[in-house]
């Protein structure tokens, strides 16, 4: 069983059935679903959907607290807490990645909690400390170290 997180964009498209969304990534999550395992979201992706709501970057079809109460619900998410290891590690990542507080600590989570990451994110794909490519597959899905 594998559990995987998502990338906040790659949520967004998956609840909301973006073609954006790759077959690739999308056949991952299924995979990850079907053996049982968890979807996992680091709690700042949730503040990052409200910041992109509350800025109206991005429509909802219901109020923000409702869509992500069900969004969360219907896709069986388990939301990442953001610890103390967490936080402390964003900071300190190993060797160069940009400023983004908030790939910062999905980047993170992954880590401190050893959980492939899913996403498309051009930065995190070519982050070093990612195992990424396009023949990730399922037992090597983007992991960051």
């Amino acid at each position: 069983m594998t559990d995987i997180l998502l990338d906040t964009h790659i949520f967004l498209w998956l609840m909301n059935g973006d073609s954006k969304l790759a077959q690739e990534n999308l056949s991952k999550i299924d995979s990850v679903i079907n053996s049982e395992g968890r979807i996992c979201l680091s709690a700042i992706s949730i503040w990052e959907i409200a910041m992109l709501e509350a800025k109206r970057r991005i429509a909802l079809t219901q109020p923000i607290r409702k869509w992500v109460e069900q969004a969360i619900e219907i896709a069986f998410v388990k939301v990442m807490e953001l610890s103390t290891e967490i936080l402390l590690d964003s900071c300190h990542l190993p060797g160069e990645f940009h400023s983004d507080p908030a790939d910062r600590m999905i980047v993170a989570t992954s880590r401190v909690k050893n959980i492939p990451l899913i996403t498309q994110d051009e930065k995190i794909l070519n982050y070093s400390h990612c195992m990424t490519g396009a023949n990730v597959t399922l037992d090597s899905l983007t992991f960051c170290k």
